[in-house]
């Protein structure tokens, strides 16, 4: 495995985290991020930018990450048991914008890069990422819109990859004990390795370089919008439901516990403000009550 990947990765992750992180305080106008800087025992380290109480956001984190290690953790080798125990290298950017106003929607994403290798097992590498929207009060032009820039920017590499990556993206986003999706989609990828490394780090930096492109204008479009009391605490009981998915289906989270990463920027992608209801019901026919009509996979272009 040649370590220039690796370096290469790592060149466009740190420049994307720099260039996310000044659109976002752009928007924002009122907070800027604060860079932690932290090692990890086992290898590698990163840089996790945080800000909070802002204009527009109320908190968000952009997270760049290099690691390494000896032993590779069991949520990396669920699909690869044939590298159980070999050393690893992963490095990636993960983002999560929560904003204060509830009609602009909650959003998460993330791109990274992975090597292992293992004794008497080939060497390997993938590429991850996608990003996915979770609206409180959806508008279906945002969403059409969203879903247009995804497909926009798997096309060049297929007229089959957005449909795939979508559909991913629906299964993997979906709360069964809730029986609904997290939000609304976009696109999921996971264990990209076409035999093509160029081909598939291009894939990877468009879907980074995408992100901003299918979020700021949704940002834009709502940040304004006025809203009170009933607004604001159906968002926080809704933002229940994304702390429900981290802490027991999202894949990043477990890799990051069990490779001994740095749990609070791990744990960075939960709200600042949350809040639980026993057995809420919407009133019917009520904007809080139409969320749920986006909440199964559908397909908006």
């Amino acid at each position: 495995m040649s370590s220039e990947q690796v370096e290469r990765a790592e060149h466009f992750l740190r420049n994307l985290q720099d260039r996310i992180c000044r659109t976002v305080e752009q928007m924002d106008g009122g907070a800027r991020f604060v860079e932690d800087a932290w090692t990890r025992a086992g290898g590698g380290g990163g840089r996790t930018r945080v800000l909070r109480d802002g204009a527009v956001f109320e908190q968000g984190g952009v997270n760049f990450s290099l690691v390494h290690g000896d032993r590779l953790p069991p949520s990396a080798t669920a699909h690869r048991p044939d590298l159980a125990g070999g050393s690893f290298v992963a490095t990636g950017v993960s983002l999560v914008l929560h904003p204060r106003n509830p009609y602009v929607p909650t959003t998460h994403a993330n791109v990274r890069y992975f090597e292992a290798s293992k004794p008497g097992v080939e060497p390997a590498w993938w590429f991850g990422g996608g990003f996915d929207l979770t609206p409180f009060y959806p508008f279906e032009e945002d969403v059409r819109h969203w879903h247009k820039v995804a497909c926009d920017l798997c096309t060049p590499y297929g007229t089959d990859v957005y449909p795939r990556y979508k559909k991913w993206c629906d299964e993997y986003f979906y709360l069964k004990h809730r029986d609904e999706t997290r939000g609304v989609g976009g696109l999921f990828f996971d264990d990209l390795n076409d035999g093509e490394f160029e081909r598939s780090f291009a894939f990877m930096q468009a879907v980074g370089e995408g992100f901003l492109d299918a979020y700021m204008p949704i940002v834009e479009r709502r940040k304004g919008t006025p809203f009170g009391e009933r607004e604001r605490e159906f968002q926080l009981y809704r933002r229940g439901r994304y702390v429900e998915f981290n802490l027991v289906y999202d894949r990043g989270t477990l890799f990051g516990l069990q490779s001994g990463g740095r749990t609070e920027s791990i744990l960075m992608s939960l709200p600042p403000r949350v809040r639980f209801e026993y057995a809420y019901q919407p009133e019917e026919g009520s904007a809080e009550a139409r969320l749920a009509d986006y909440l199964k996979p559908r397909e908006w272009l």
